[in-house]
């Protein structure tokens, strides 16, 4: 990106980043999914992020200056640099301006950058995206191992985890309102049941196994037939391991509503919800308050 905009800036004038975002979107003919696609935090485009990233390696290199927020334009150099037509631009040609060496090569610490893996290199993914593949990476380790923990639960000890995962999603009310509630209905393939509100106005049926195996259509069948004695519209299927594609293809078009949670969702939902976790470390990103620094 960093030629196109460049050349974007190349009239001389003064620009603004969300004009020079435009013109990459423009040049490189991307969707409009392209274009709102989102980092995994979901609080920047990745579009955004890596023009931005962009705009500061040209800064750096000194072929572009900040005018005023958000506003950008190029430099005398940066001029004589397009007069060279170079095919593109890389972070290696521009290290040849000590300034941009200087800030690129200091130690993560110093840039304000956190030190990345050599599987992500900075040339491929700004530090925001190698910050999420690393939480991304942290977070899979860490649903597999609750997933072999929740293997070895007792049966009793692992019905009260979904317990715990649904009342912390909203259902149910109190852990004790929804242990109450599944105490010992055990009827026909239902192990218990949760209060879909505080008030009880509905219930949704739960059936929580622990499998090394995957969860076949009979038995989702078995399920569904339990409902149906019990006039039953709502059921959570809940297993450690996964469900065939028979078994998820069967529960589409049935007039009950049933969901089927596999192994690597419920670690998900434990995840997010902070069931068996806890914090380990917390990092706290800053950015500069542009606002500080406008003119009153």
């Amino acid at each position: 990106m960093m030629l196109p905009l460049l050349r974007f800036a190349g009239d001389g004038q003064e620009h603004h980043l969300r004009d020079g975002i435009h013109f990459i979107a423009e040049h490189f003919k991307l969707s409009p999914a392209d274009r709102e696609e989102l980092l995994p935090t979901g609080n920047q485009s990745r579009l955004d992020n890596r023009v931005g990233w962009a705009r500061m390696h040209l800064k750096k290199a000194e072929l572009v200056k900040s005018v005023r927020r958000g506003v950008f334009g190029i430099t005398e150099r940066g001029q004589s640099v397009l007069k060279q037509n170079h095919p593109a631009l890389s972070l290696k040609f521009l290290d040849q301006f000590p300034e941009h060496k200087d800030w690129f090569h200091q130690e993560p610490a110093e840039r304000g950058a956190i030190a990345q893996p050599t599987v992500l290199p900075l040339a491929v993914a700004t530090p925001e995206e190698q910050m999420e593949r690393i939480s991304a990476d942290l977070r899979h380790n860490l649903a597999a191992e609750l997933r072999e923990r929740m293997q070895t639960m007792e049966p009793r000890r692992f019905e009260l985890l979904v317990l715990d995962v649904l009342v912390a999603m909203g259902y149910g009310g109190s852990r004790a309102e929804a242990a109450e509630a599944g105490k010992g209905s055990n009827d026909g393939g239902i192990d218990g049941l949760i209060n879909e509100d505080r008030l009880g106005l509905d219930r949704i049926y739960v059936q929580a196994k622990r499998r090394q195996n995957s969860v076949g259509r009979p038995e989702i069948q078995n399920f569904v037939g339990a409902l149906s004695g019990l006039h039953a519209q709502k059921g959570i299927f809940i297993t450690t391991s996964e469900f065939s594609a028979g078994a998820r293809d069967y529960v589409k078009n049935l007039p009950q509503r049933v969901i089927l949670v596999d192994g690597q969702r419920l670690s998900e939902l434990m995840i997010e919800h902070n069931i068996g976790v806890a914090r380990a470390y917390a990092y706290e990103i800053k950015r500069v308050d542009s606002d500080y620094f406008e003119e009153a």
